[in-house]
């Protein structure tokens, strides 16, 4: 049984308020997979937020997540484990909105959503390629944090929400490949020197 969801203003304060030291564990860096693993395509398991092997996965893919450049959020499916966690962090990124820092959530799900909106994506599991998806740009996500098992209800917008959809798509198993308008709207990745 899961515990009561806070407010959506508690919500966004607890997640804006949360670290990872919360989880009392070290990350440790793992290998990110790539396309066409299966785990890739594979809907992940629910998880008990306050197993302490969810604990662990969720400070490895924050300690993972902050030493791959660009990367603004990582699911449990992309380091290979079948499960429905993932990190997010997009504080740092020009489009940015509304933010709340760094979180992991754990059997999140979208409640709500509007405005769809066409934007750039690409992803550490598809390295080569980027492609344009169609998102919502509002949404309101229902997750619970690891650790405590607290379930959170919270609006973002934004680049915010195009991640959130990003992450919770590799949860249930699809990539943002998946997601493309169609194989003319999908580029080959540019690299800058």
């Amino acid at each position: 049984m899961s515990a009561p969801s806070l407010s959506p203003e508690a919500s966004s304060a607890r997640l804006a308020a949360w670290s990872e030291a919360e989880l009392g564990v070290e990350g440790k860096v793992r290998d990110v997979v790539r396309a066409p693993a299966g785990v890739l395509s594979t809907r992940g398991e629910d998880v008990d937020p306050t197993d302490p092997e969810v604990v662990q996965l969720a400070a490895d893919l924050v300690a993972t997540m902050r030493v791959s450049p660009g990367c603004v959020g990582l699911a449990a499916n992309q380091v290979g484990v079948g499960v429905r966690v993932f990190c997010v962090d997009v504080s740092e990124h020009p489009k940015t909105r509304t933010q709340h820092g760094t979180f992991v959530l754990c059997n999140a799900e979208v409640v709500a959503s509007s405005r769809n909106e066409k934007a750039r994506e690409g992803c550490m599991s598809v390295p080569d390629f980027t492609g344009d998806v169609k998102r919502a740009s509002r949404l309101t996500v229902r997750g619970e944090l690891p650790g405590t098992g607290e379930v959170v209800v919270f609006d973002t917008d934004a680049f915010e929400a195009r991640a959130l959809q990003h992450e919770i798509d590799h949860t249930d198993g699809f990539l943002f490949l998946d997601r493309a308008a169609g194989a003319h709207a999908i580029y080959p990745r540019q690299t800058y020197l």
